[in-house]
């Protein structure tokens, strides 16, 4: 048993920057992970599935020489250099010993267990209790969540983990979701060569952005050749002999519209999942059966305990779990600054196109504003968008509140989708008036340009 200032259980990105920087700051902090210390984003998220886009849209970028600048032959994918990139560069073949060694550097306290708040200013670890002069964050981040699917639990599936892992790609895949992790790596195997099948239960993909954004991405991932059915689910999922190459199983997934998919390898990629009863917030007040844990606008569940990242349901992005520590830092010390905004909350799927968003959509907006105005340009019309020619799908839609006369959303999709949304995500935020972002110059050729078009077209 020992007595701290703070814990923070679990060390993702978030979790590792509040314990990290409150122990250089002379608290005494316990430090509580059972998984890696940095969470998912170094080890199986933002880092190594962006080498793998990186490959991959290098792989796209070839194929496009032919039509813009001669030939270079037949394009021959190798997935070995990514998967030794991952391994060596990104994740130290998944050891987190660096990352362990930085907080305790600081002056932080290392505990390798699962923890559980007890009750106020107390945390257990593994059966040992400790004392907390100041209180405890909670920082346990998402699992990915697995559909109750019959047959799916008897069935080898990959997660989000097993797919960047991997060293020998499949020949065959099916993927269930069309989100932004499922859109991201159907995209990445399919062209390194891997024959594809993608199934969403919604609509469209990517249902949380706006609709014409999903139905682009699928129109983009048929002309290379990946299948997508939208509007159908999963209702069982068989070992398949038949499916496999060698003689080894694969996988039958039978849709609600009583198709079957078959491939050697099924990645289901259907969401991410908090475990808010794992980490005993009930002994503090939060609600049994709480899908996240509900904070305010310095991240304070209650007297005593803060969270921040996945867990607040405010966005399962790593951004937002560094913006929350920022705050839960400050309020730990007493220091001034903003409370939680998130008008401004960007998101950014990095398919091909990108597909980046933030604050309202065009539906939100009309729902929640007495008049709104949409305008939108697309991106193969405007200047850079014309020159980029090959891989040059997209469009810039700005959604206003015509009230007040600011814009209260943004969608960028196309080449450098993400970095356009940077101006944009600033729009939003500071409530710039649109008569301002109007008169403002936007340099010639940029992809960024289109907002300005997007502008004119609110007219």
């Amino acid at each position: 048993m020992g007595t701290f200032d703070i814990a923070v259980i679990g060390l993702g990105p978030g979790g590792e920057h509040v314990a990290g920087t409150l122990a250089e700051r002379g608290l005494r902090v316990l430090g509580i992970e059972d998984r890696l210390v940095g969470g998912e984003c170094p080890y199986w998220g933002c880092v190594p599935s962006k080498m793998m886009i990186r490959a991959a849209n290098a792989l796209a970028e070839a194929r496009r020489v032919d039509g813009l600048a001669g030939s270079i032959g037949a394009v021959r994918p190798n997935w070995a250099p990514v998967a030794d990139r991952i391994r060596a560069d990104a994740t130290d073949s998944w050891d987190d010993a660096v990352a362990v060694d930085r907080f305790v550097g600081k002056g932080g306290t290392f505990v390798r267990g699962t923890g559980r708040i007890t009750g106020p200013g107390r945390v257990e670890v593994d059966g040992l209790e400790h004392t907390l002069e100041r209180g405890v964050v909670v920082a346990t981040g998402t699992r990915p969540a697995v559909p109750p699917v019959d047959g799916l639990a008897d069935v080898p599936y990959w997660t989000n983990h097993e797919a960047i892992e991997v060293e020998e790609l499949p020949a065959s895949l099916v993927v269930l979701g069309g989100g932004a992790v499922g859109c991201e790596l159907a995209q990445v195997f399919a062209r390194f060569g891997v024959d594809v099948s993608i199934v969403e239960a919604g609509d469209r993909l990517l249902p949380q952005e706006e609709p014409r954004a999903g139905d682009l991405l699928a129109d983009v991932f048929r002309a290379e050749g990946i299948t997508v059915r939208t509007g159908r689910s999963a209702r069982r999922v068989d070992v398949d002999p038949a499916a496999g190459p060698d003689g080894r199983d694969g996988v039958a997934v039978e849709l609600s519209s009583s198709e079957t998919v078959r491939g050697e390898k099924l990645l289901v990629a259907t969401g991410r999942t908090v475990d808010v009863a794992a980490t005993g917030l009930e002994s503090v007040g939060v609600a049994a059966g709480a899908l996240t844990v509900p904070v305010d606008e310095r991240c304070r569940v209650t007297d005593g305990v803060w969270a921040v990242g996945d867990v607040t349901g405010e966005g399962a992005f790593t951004h937002v779990a560094m913006y929350q520590a920022g705050i839960v830092i400050r309020d730990v010390l007493g220091e001034d600054g903003p409370a939680a905004d998130y008008r401004a909350l960007p998101r950014v799927t990095f398919t091909d196109p990108e597909v980046a968003s933030v604050g309202l959509s065009e539906r939100a907006a009309r729902a929640s504003l007495t008049r709104v105005r949409v305008g939108t340009a697309q991106v193969p019309s405007t200047a850079r968008g014309w020159i980029h020619k090959a891989g040059n799908e997209g469009f810039v839609t700005v959604v206003e509140d015509a009230d007040r006369g600011v814009l209260v959303g943004a969608t960028a999709v196309g080449p450098s989708g993400g970095e356009v949304l940077g101006a944009l995500a600033v729009a939003v935020h500071a409530q710039v008036p649109v008569p301002t972002l109007r008169s403002m110059m936007y340099a010639y050729p940029t992809f960024h340009r289109g907002i300005e078009d997007a502008l004119r077209d609110l007219a």
